[in-house]
């Protein structure tokens, strides 16, 4: 079995708990997921089988999408609903619509992120999350992080201070913590806050119509249809600029040629070579020779 299998992950697993799974349901060891999800967060997360594992990291590093919902009034030790309260404070005034839309907006684009400290971010070779667990807080490195779109999803024009809770939708890059928009959000609102939901509706180019429950994979595999789960691993580097090669050009790269860089060379740092529209390498330019071009990964080699 080689290709991408989207999967609808649900809540109460970690991701590393579904690779375990499907590595038992499909009886194959070759299987990587590509991208952490918090255990009580839903969504799409493709698996990588066989082959297209050499790719995870391509999918990992691509953009995603995810719908959440920000609770105003307290935080919580996890910045999530599932964590112990730290502060609180009572919505005493008026929130607006507009007001909410303004904060969005200046928090698109590249903002600086601190990892939470339930999180697996290593500091000093160990995770944040076992600091945590053993009530020790350490100073976290923060880094640069890319917003491509932050916005409001449902209908309201003042916050109900009963339930001060709204969804919105951010489309962000590698490596975002999206549980702290929601407390940065409340901070900014100058209220402590928590992210009470989370669903990822996207990762690369996978979204929820293409995933599939765990049910419906066990169902084919009962039917001997599980070959029918996977998509190309193509999808997985649709992001990505293409070339498309000929037969000679293609034996070269099957070997990692290193070759002289084509007149219509596509921009871009790195270029999947495709042969009879299959991806067979990723080359990038040479970092120390002008004009040639170099593989980072061969995909296809016989």
């Amino acid at each position: 079995m080689n290709g991408i299998l989207p999967l609808w992950k649900p809540r109460g697993m970690t991701s590393h708990d579904c690779v375990f799974k499907l590595r038992k349901l499909l009886r194959t060891k070759k299987v990587g997921h590509t991208g952490t999800l918090d255990p009580e967060v839903s969504g799409v997360l493709p698996i990588c089988i066989g082959r297209a594992t050499k790719i995870a990291e391509y999918i990992t590093a691509s953009g995603k999408t995810y719908e959440g919902d920000v609770t105003l009034g307290y935080s919580t030790t996890t910045e999530d609903a599932w964590g112990e309260k730290v502060k609180e404070k009572e919505i005493d005034r008026v929130i607006t619509r507009t007001e909410v839309e303004e904060i969005l907006q200046s928090m698109t684009g590249e903002i600086t992120q601190t990892p939470p400290m339930f999180s697996a971010v290593k500091v000093n070779g160990k995770r944040l999350y076992e600091y945590a667990r053993q009530g020790v807080e350490v100073e976290r490195p923060s880094r640069i992080v890319t917003i491509h779109k932050l916005q409001l999803l449902d209908d309201w024009i003042e916050l109900d201070p009963e339930d001060p809770s709204f969804s919105f939708e951010v489309v962000c890059g590698k490596g975002t913590y999206v549980r702290t928009l929601a407390v940065e959000i409340g901070n900014k609102l100058g209220y402590p806050a928590h992210m009470s939901a989370l669903t990822r509706t996207q990762s690369a180019g996978f979204r929820k119509e293409h995933c599939f429950t765990f049910e419906e994979i066990q169902e084919s595999v009962l039917n001997d249809q599980q070959q029918s789960l996977l998509l190309p691993l193509e999808l997985g580097l649709s992001h990505l600029p293409k070339m498309t090669i000929s037969d000679t050009l293609a034996e070269k790269v099957k070997n990692g040629a290193r070759l002289e860089e084509p007149e219509d060379w596509p921009d871009g740092p790195e270029i999947v070579m495709e042969y009879q529209d299959k991806a067979i390498a990723i080359y990038q330019p040479h970092p120390d020779k002008p004009g040639i071009i170099k593989p980072v990964k061969v995909l296809f080699n016989d």
